[in-house]
């Protein structure tokens, strides 16, 4: 509780709570091993490589192969490759690129699915000291186009399949995951024969750290480049960790795209621990439960679209497969139905945890099985490290208990959009975009995104909650509500539902459901049957797609 005599009790509070921090800190990372034991010549080993590479993107496999050279740190769709061969090979990669002219601060484009080739280009840029954007593999040509010169690549790296989508960029093109059987392009380098090539000199050290620009979803328009430097900082990280309980050695199998700030994270704090990382190219549910089962996986990151599709399978398919060696099951990216996240621990135990976070903030809250558990739906805790503020249109904060604007301090806010501008930012707190809720167990609540609100009759209604309630019903697999407009009432709310197997819509039924939960301006009028809700990457729901083809 805060008291008149706080501001004279900082000077003695503060360095208290300095030292419970640090003290939590020592906690969060003394649990993960990731402090050894090691032998000693292994840490002088290590000790050498720090000197000569920092602390950076660009010695993290050197560091990985000074501690544990015969590791095996990536597993793809082609087989396996040790923290040695990987530094080999984001080596030759570097040097690659540096010869092609690439330098220091120059952009280069990242176009590639999930595979050891991504991870070994991104460490090569690290090497150079080149920032690295972070392409959508479902990008058409012209999306390519405008956002590749709108941020100023220099170069662009890509798998092969999408060398068509890249026809007519302007840029030196080196392809990464080649899939065989082809004429090779002319012009185009193959980064696997630079690897099965001569040894090249290396570029010389980078002396600056690359900046990650990574694109917002891009459910409103053309995509932003949102940039941040690669931190060598403990806190997000600790933060992440005081939340999920992620381990030293873990096998992590990362089914969400490493172009997106989920699979992203994930993959980088794994390389930090010396995980497994296993790569699948493509989603596939069933596919998925198989790797868990083979590689013996302790931690799976999917998005909550894929866990709806695992979820969908039919139960004696998944009980193929033995994963009882999971963890934990990640989720960020998208809501996380409620139901959804209790019908998986039901299947595969009290495991699931879902971070809430943005590209610009990073990550805000994260609920554990107990949040899910005790109020499904949540958006969870906030974690170590992170401070959020739900504040009113006048930018103060609201009464406990209310609805706010939700805003977030910690080490992830971004530096700004490439393009100019950034999100608003008051008293060092940085806006989500969205509006929320506290309970009274301190559990954070999204109530959807700000301009997503719907005001039908003078009435605010925010989509998530009529979602989340339609959802529970049976006959439902999928579900989003938008506002469309109204001469009456300015807007009304239309609700788009995918059918469950099996089932039959019936749209006098679904009102009644809603009409029995809520207030009745929040029952839509419109119910829309489709084969599928339009998604993004990472399972977002394009909803202006919805509102500009309403039926």
């Amino acid at each position: 509780m805060r008291t008149p005599f706080a501001p004279l009790l900082r000077p003695i509070t503060a360095p208290l709570e300095a030292i419970g921090r640090v003290g939590e800190t020592a906690v969060v990372v003394g649990r993960t091993g990731i402090l050894g034991p090691y032998p000693p010549h292994r840490l002088l080993a290590a000790g050498a490589v720090l000197r000569r590479n920092g602390v950076g993107l660009g010695g993290v496999f050197a560091l990985a192969a000074a501690l544990r050279g015969d590791h095996v740190v990536a597993v793809d769709d082609r087989g396996a490759s040790t923290a040695t061969d990987m530094e080999r090979r984001a080596a030759q990669v570097a040097a690659a690129l540096a010869a092609a002219g690439v330098r220091a601060g120059d952009q280069v484009a990242v176009m590639c699915r999930n595979s050891r080739h991504f991870l070994a280009t991104i460490v090569a840029l690290g090497k150079i000291g080149a920032d690295i954007l972070y392409l959508n593999t479902g990008f058409a040509a012209p999306q390519l186009r405008e956002v590749s010169a709108r941020e100023g690549a220099k170069a662009m790296v890509l798998d092969e399949e999408f060398l068509p989508v890249a026809e007519g960029v302007d840029l030196p093109l080196f392809v990464a995951w080649r899939d065989g059987g082809g004429r090779r392009a002319d012009g185009v380098v193959s980064l696997d024969d630079v690897v099965c090539g001569p040894p090249l000199e290396p570029p010389a050290h980078a002396g600056r750290e690359s900046r990650q620009i990574i694109l917002t979803s891009g459910t409103t328009g053309t995509p932003k480049g949102a940039q941040r430097e690669t931190s060598s900082q403990v806190a997000p990280i600790v933060a992440l960790l005081s939340r999920i309980p992620l381990r030293t050695g873990d096998v992590t199998v990362v089914a969400a795209p490493m172009f997106h700030s989920w699979g992203l994270a994930n993959a980088a704090i794994g390389l930090a621990f010396g995980s497994r990382l296993v790569l699948p190219r493509r989603f596939d549910p069933e596919d998925t439960l198989r790797l868990v089962a083979e590689q013996r996986a302790s931690v799976l990151v999917v998005v909550p679209v894929m866990l709806q599709r695992i979820m969908d399978l039919p139960e004696k398919v998944r009980r193929r497969y033995d994963t009882s060696s999971l963890r934990v099951i990640g989720l960020s990216g998208s809501a996380l139905p409620g139901e959804l996240a209790v019908r998986a621990m039901d299947a595969f135990g009290d495991v699931v945890y879902n971070l809430y976070g943005s590209t610009e903030v990073g990550w805000v809250s994260i609920a554990d099985p107990a949040d899910l558990r005790g109020a499904p739906g949540t958006a969870g805790r906030v974690p170590l490290g992170t401070s959020v503020r739900l504040l009113d249109d006048d930018d103060a904060p609201v009464a406990p208990g209310r609805p706010g604007r939700i805003f977030v301090r910690s080490g992830l806010l971004f530096e700004g959009y490439t393009g100019g501008g950034g999100k608003a930012v008051v008293d060092g707190y940085m806006s989500t975009g969205d509006m929320g809720h506290f309970d009274e167990a301190g559990r954070l609540f999204v109530d959807g995104r700000d301009d997503d609100m719907i005001v039908s009759g003078g009435e605010n209604v925010f989509p998530r909650e009529v979602e989340d309630l339609l959802a529970e019903h049976p006959s439902v697999a999928d579900v989003a509500v938008v506002g469309v407009p109204d001469e009456e009432f300015g807007q009304r709310l239309a609700a788009f539902v995918v059918a469950a197997d099996g089932a039959e819509i019936d749209p006098d039924e679904l009102r009644g459901h809603v009409r029995a939960a809520l207030a009745r301006y929040k029952v839509p009028r419109d119910i829309t049957v489709v084969d599928e809700l339009p998604r993004n990457a990472t399972g977002k729901v394009l909803r202006r797609e919805l509102r500009d083809n309403p039926a």
